[in-house]
């Protein structure tokens, strides 16, 4: 977990690099869409309109009465990823800057392409979020880990690693309880933003059109053991 030294555009705050054991769970494959939030919720914040687009508009506090309301309509526990179950899901076994490798391009992720990443070359700004799976997925079957939007994560912010966890929880101890991590850039952040080790936090109350979020389902939640 975290950024070697020589990955370009790297931050401290992908420091250290270091080990991390994470138990079994399910992630969603795509980020929670419009339709599936007022669904749940009843409403949707949403600046860009699209049923299967990712729901957006959403603070952290949203997205955790989001997965209580799902675990109580279900009868199963959701919950939002901690840090490091993001970071191992969106890797998919990979230790370069971005799943599918070094560099990146805008057929691949939905970001800001009047920036670029490494060798890559400039490409489309979409100016606005895409319906989730509309790049390739993962080595996990995960879409959209980079780009489109940010996702929310448990976990509180801290400057860096030192003194983190290493079996998979989230950090909510310590830290600066009132900002919450954010992982994966958005549709309108540069690439850099958007690489697997990149971290961001944000108050739990904000809310912008960058925001959105995934839920996860732990692995010894009754009746997933078959699935």
């Amino acid at each position: 977990m975290g950024s070697p030294a020589d990955e370009p555009e790297r931050r401290d705050s992908e420091s250290p690099q270091r080990q991390v054991t994470v138990p079994g769970f399910f992630m969603g494959r795509f980020q929670v869409t419009q339709a599936q939030y007022e669904a749940i919720v009843g409403s949707n914040p949403s600046n860009f309109s699209g049923a299967n687009r990712p729901v957006e508009q959403v603070s952290w506090n949203d997205a955790i009465e989001f997965c209580e309301k799902l675990s109580q309509r279900t009868g199963q526990t959701y919950r939002l990823p901690s840090e490091a179950e993001w970071e191992y899901a969106c890797r998919a076994g990979t230790t370069t800057p971005f799943h599918f490798g070094a560099t990146i391009t805008t057929d691949l992720v939905n970001y800001n392409g009047n920036f670029t990443y490494a060798s890559a070359p400039n490409g489309e700004y979409r100016q606005q979020t895409t319906d989730v799976g509309s790049f390739p997925p993962n080595a996990f079957g995960l879409y959209d880990m980079h780009g489109n939007v940010w996702e929310w994560c448990q976990d509180v912010w801290h400057e860096n690693y030192a003194g983190a966890p290493t079996d998979g929880s989230a950090w909510i101890e310590g830290g600066e309880s009132n900002n919450r991590l954010l992982r994966g850039g958005s549709w309108n952040n540069n690439p850099r933003n958007c690489r697997s080790a990149n971290r961001n936090r944000n108050l739990p109350d904000n809310r912008n059109n960058n925001n959105g979020f995934r839920v996860v389902l732990s692995a010894s939640t009754p009746d997933c053991q078959s699935r």
